[in-house]
């Protein structure tokens, strides 16, 4: 009855109407359409937080554990539920369709925007997607599934060719998007980059043949590439009925992306398709056909989130602020990864201590998310120190008063500039903490002003006739000597103290990456010498001109300090100390979207400041606030290691909780961690004359490990608890029959033999040395989770799926399974297995059926 609503509202419109549906109104939202009673539907990064539609630290969002945490912790009802908290969220802002999650790989550690993405593994991310999309779309909110597909680093990523073959495009990058499909997600986002030579917005992938689409059908040339008449896998083979929104500004062309797969093109109102599109139809150029079903996509989309027609009422009830707090709190702990525990250091009895340090500079200011366009602005943070101060505190009998903690940051201020905050500015015309933001005419005359709470603004108001931003602001130091002041932004730019011009000039844009341009376009900095107290008035100013963006950044930073003086307070601190907690990680400059890392070193001499602590205390304690893999030479160094990636606002608390054995640190690794980069076997993520093979075929992240007979620091897995297992025994059936139905139950038999109750994830691998197939030494084929009181007994059954035993037949174009004997695997991570036992399959066969992984929400 709904499908056959859409087609009589698609005979209600025109092809003009029609038409104009298919690229976005704004940046944020598409246009409505009351002929047919069709709202605008809003859009919204992202993975970790919803944003909303303005880019404005006034309108704050909850933030989440970063997607690689919720990885981390291997457990699908929490990420789903995590996922009905952001639908909640994004229903509170109006927002339609969450643009996440994130379903690219972690092909290599030095992938700047891993934060953003699950794991290395294409079942551990399929899993942990279908859990976050059940739990959004749940809460009536689209779920997006992106990048689509092989958008797997940072670096010429509007432009690359990815290279690879197609065994491995099936086997492991579409993976996890045909998991989604087949959980039925709303939305799948097309990536920037190319595949095989042609952009994705047009990719074969997404192409799909239509009766009655006579462009397709009578003139292969016209179709825009060399693309077989097959159906793509996105709509043919997996029957995708969604829509297929562009990433922004990923439609660059008209004819090959209006021939294809792809639905809207975001954003708006400018867009090759809103330019040419009605006229290639007028001319026959681009079917109808295409057209209609384009449209069809994005009316059904709109009725599934209550965007068409009369609004359904909304009968969730709220959850109430300290319920999302505390389950932001216990998705911090749960994706906590303890990587190393020697002598049982942790958890830490609170009561029989006397003094705790507490070093590094992000104990003080944590990284609760990546940077880039999936950043949201919290409320609050709570630090690690603060979580810290507030459990010893508590267990002191003082809420909320820190009980001997002894903080020093170890390291010396970050010479980079930071935005202006309220900490250390006041608006000049209110008095207020903030900033003052002006948008000047071309005489200079005032058109709009507004206080802000950041020397960061993305998004200036727009007003008609504004030529200029002007962020204005008394800057009061915390310390007196030469000040780094910086402006962000493109074009001509000035910065004045106290009437004084410092920086006057003009800086040409010199790039087209949408990160770079709009959301961290780099400083133009100089040199100030001020007084600490003493206020001085700082303003920079920003040409706007077309084609450079609108963001502009006026920030600051501190006088260098010294280095040996700040080791050596951390060295004292760590002495007079029962135990040191150091917290050590990534910056904005080495880890974040838009750039891929070229070091996976800690930054800033963070290694010799863990070395020199542990020296001084032998009962230290490093946690590791990164998105991904980081470097970790000093490991051996240490009795207790923890992986704390970013977590979310809740941090302070949920680490806390950790620290103190409130709760069981939950988190398994998600990707594998190397003890030095060049140890690592799949590393590259810069393309060579604009192309990046993935000569590794199916072999990436442990599996590429295990094929070079290399170990690396932690395996793929690899988590402790505060108890201990036994693994005892596993069971499977002897045979199976090939095809669609040779799914096998696993149940293996472990036992706590560890002084407290846990949780341990039981993993199932499954390998094959006598092949016609290039296989892994061992993948992934299932897992799931126990848990047992001291002594107990448990069984974790574990299903796999017929994929598991499969593989895609590239000549035949299909799955299918190889008969002869499997070996099947289990135990706690890629490295530690020591259970086995010998499975036989049958006879072959295709898959022509079924679903694509066994999950823990089926």
């Amino acid at each position: 009855m709904a499908e056959d609503e859409t087609e009589r509202l698609l005979e209600k419109l025109d092809i003009g109407q029609k038409v104009r549906l298919l690229t976005g109104a704004s940046n944020w939202r598409t246009y409505e359409e009351p002929a047919v009673g069709l709202r605008a539907l809003t859009m919204s990064d992202g993975p970790a937080g919803v944003r909303g539609e303005a880019w404005d630290e006034r309108r704050t969002s909850l933030v989440l554990p970063s997607p690689t945490a919720l990885a981390a912790s291997w457990d699908e009802e929490l990420v789903r539920e995590l996922g009905g908290l952001l639908a909640a969220e994004a229903r509170r802002k109006g927002v339609q369709v969450l643009l996440a999650p994130t379903l690219n790989l972690h092909r290599s550690p030095l992938g700047g925007r891993h934060f953003e993405c699950f794991s290395e593994d294409p079942l551990l991310t399929a899993r942990t997607g279908v859990a976050f999309v059940t739990g959004v779309q749940e809460g009536g909110v689209a779920a997006t599934a992106k990048h689509f597909v092989a958008n797997d680093a940072e670096t010429d990523r509007l432009h690359v060719d990815v290279g690879v073959a197609e065994r491995t495009l099936r086997e492991l990058y579409l993976a996890p998007f045909e998991a989604a499909v087949d959980a039925g997600v709303w939305a799948v986002m097309s990536a920037y980059n190319k595949v095989n030579g042609v952009t994705m917005s047009a990719s074969p992938l997404l192409r799909w043949p239509l009766k009655g689409d006579r462009a397709w059908e009578e003139d292969p040339a016209r179709r825009g590439d060399r693309a077989p008449r097959e159906s793509g896998p996105l709509h043919g083979g997996w029957g995708f009925d969604g829509l297929v929104v562009s990433d922004w500004g990923a439609v660059r062309s008209l004819l090959g992306t209006a021939r294809s797969g792809q639905d809207l093109a975001m954003p708006g109102p400018e867009s090759p398709w809103a330019a040419g599109l009605l006229d290639a139809v007028t001319a026959g150029l681009v079917d109808e056909a295409r057209i209609d079903d384009k449209v069809r996509r994005l009316l059904r989309l709109a009725r599934r989130v209550g965007a068409l027609g009369e609004p359904p009422p909304d009968r969730r009830p709220p959850t109430p602020p300290t319920g999302r707090r505390t389950l932001l709190r216990r998705a911090v702990a749960a994706g906590t990864v303890l990587l190393r525990n020697e002598g049982d250091v942790l958890p830490l009895d609170a009561a029989r201590l006397g003094r705790v340090a507490v070093i590094g500079p992000h104990a003080a200011a944590v990284r609760i998310q990546g940077g880039g366009s999936a950043e949201v602005f919290p409320s609050s943070v709570v630090t690690p120190l603060e979580g810290i101060e507030a459990a010893l505190g508590e267990a002191a009998g003082s809420p909320g008063g820190p009980a001997g903690v002894t903080y020093t940051s170890g390291l010396p201020p970050h010479t980079r500039p930071r935005p202006l905050d309220p900490a250390w500015t006041r608006d000049p015309r209110d008095g207020e903490p903030g900033v003052l933001v002006r948008l000047l005419d071309a005489e200079g005359a005032e058109l709009h002003a507004e206080h802000r709470l950041s020397g960061r603004i993305v998004e200036p108001a727009r007003v008609a006739g504004a030529v200029t931003v002007e962020i204005r602001a008394l800057f009061r130091p915390t310390e007196s000597g030469s000040w780094t002041l910086g402006v962000g932004g493109w074009g001509l730019i000035s910065l004045s103290v106290d009437g004084r011009t410092l920086l006057s000039g003009e800086f040409p844009l010199d790039s087209d990456d949408p990160t770079r341009v709009h959301v961290s376009p780099p400083y133009r900095c100089v040199e100030a010498e001020l007084t600490e107290g003493v206020e001085s008035e700082v303003v920079a100013r920003r040409r706007l001109a077309p084609g450079t963006g609108i963001a502009t950044l006026l920030a600051a930073a501190p006088p260098p300090g010294d280095a040996p003086t700040a080791l050596a307070a951390a060295v004292a601190a760590a002495r007079a100390a029962d135990v040191a907690v150091v917290v050590v990680g990534t910056t904005e400059e080495s880890e974040s979207e838009g750039r891929d890392r070229e070091s996976l070193a800690l930054p800033d001499g963070q290694d010799a400041l863990v070395r020199a602590v542990a020296r001084a205390n032998p009962r230290t304690v490093v946690l590791v606030n990164s998105g991904g893999p980081v470097a970790l030479p000093w490991h051996l160094d240490v009795p207790a290691l923890l992986l704390a990636w970013f977590p979310g606002q809740e941090a302070g608390h949920g680490l806390a909780d950790v620290l103190f054995g409130r709760a069981e640190p939950g988190g398994r690794l998600p990707t594998t961690w190397a003890l030095a980069q060049e140890d690592v076997p799949v590393l590259d993520t810069r393309p060579r004359d604009g192309r990046l093979p993935y000569e590794e075929g199916v072999h990436i992240g442990h599996r590429a490990w295990l094929r070079a007979g290399a170990r690396p620091a932690y395996w793929f897995g690899h988590g402790l608890g505060y108890t201990s297992w036994t693994y005892e025994g596993l069971e499977a059936p002897a045979t199976v029959a090939g095809g669609p139905d040779a799914g096998v139950e696993v149940r293996v038999r472990l036992r706590n033999s560890g002084p407290r109750r846990g949780r341990e994830v039981v993993q199932v691998y499954v390998a094959r040395t006598d092949t016609a197939v290039d296989r892994p030494v061992r993948a992934l084929a299932g897992y799931a989770a126990v848990e047992a009181g001291p002594g107990e007994e448990a069984v974790a059954t574990v299903r796999l799926a017929a994929r598991a035993l499969s593989h895609w037949s590239t000549e035949r174009r299909r799955w299918e399974t190889e008969p002869g004997e499997f070996t099947l695997l289990a135990g706690s991570s890629a490295g530690e297995l020591p259970l086995r036992t010998a499975l036989t399959v049958t006879a072959t066969g295709p898959l022509t059926g079924g679903p694509w992984m066994e999950s823990a929400l089926r």
